[in-house]
């Protein structure tokens, strides 16, 4: 598995709009884009750095998995996101070292990537994806 860098660090917040006034005010960044996720029942903002994203994640279902993970651990780092060259390798690597997944194949992720999760428990407990963008 060819992995290219660090795609974005995904953080889960109750209100992009009040946790973004941080990373745009204090830190600098710009919101470039706000999207609906609606399969994965999220708002997703992204913020740019070099090459990386911060992405901000708020849930628009109270039975969402990110309002989830906020009601079991609060606000923060939900999961941190790795460029492959090629998704669909990946996994078949992944699968082939018999790594569990969450994802068996790629689903759609926000900003047009194709998107697919690693299980925390392989990976010391940090949500872990892997995507693709064109």
């Amino acid at each position: 598995m060819k992995v290219k860098h660090i795609d974005h660090i995904g953080i889960a917040v109750k209100s992009i709009e009040k946790a973004g006034k941080f990373y745009t005010d204090i830190m600098g960044f710009k919101i470039e884009n706000i999207e609906n996720v609606s399969d994965q029942k999220v708002n997703v903002a992204f913020l740019p750095i070099t090459d990386s994203e911060v992405e901000l994640l708020e849930s628009t279902d109270p039975d969402g998995p990110v309002a989830k993970y906020i009601n079991a651990r609060g606000e923060g780092i939900q999961h941190i996101a790795f460029r492959v060259e090629n998704i669909d390798e990946a996994l078949k690597e992944l699968k082939g070292k018999g790594v569990r997944l969450i994802d068996q194949e790629p689903r759609a992720g926000a900003g047009g990537a194709k998107i697919a999760f690693i299980h925390p428990k392989e990976t010391s407990g940090v949500l872990v994806e892997i995507c693709e963008r064109d």
